[in-house]
């Protein structure tokens, strides 16, 4: 049997896990919608900065078997968002570019 080695992650990558709403779920499993929105906040702020992430796994919801996907990560960056992807006008968001899908 063969593996496919790109969807091995090595144990020292570090993921970020997220819980998405079903609509938003949605969009990135389709491939429409290619960056996650985190609002510039206290907790956000204690989870998201000074720390490096390499993977991010969302969930549709928060039930044991909830559908699941992962993602490499290109980038964290703060800059203002996609409205038609659920960000406010004018807004700066900590944005998670998604990269390939694993």
């Amino acid at each position: 049997m063969k593996l496919n080695m790109e969807n091995i992650i090595d144990k020292k990558d570090k993921t970020l896990y997220l819980t998405l709403r079903k609509r938003w779920f949605d969009m990135i499993n389709d491939g429409i919608k290619t960056e996650e929105y985190r609002e510039i906040k206290p907790y956000w702020i204690k989870r998201l900065e000074g720390r490096k992430y390499d993977i991010v796994e969302f969930r549709n919801g928060y039930q044991k078997d909830a559908p699941k996907m992962r993602f490499k990560i290109e980038e964290i960056s703060i800059d203002t968002g996609n409205i038609q992807w659920g960000a406010e006008n004018n807004a700066s968001y900590y944005v998670i570019k998604l990269g390939e899908r694993l």
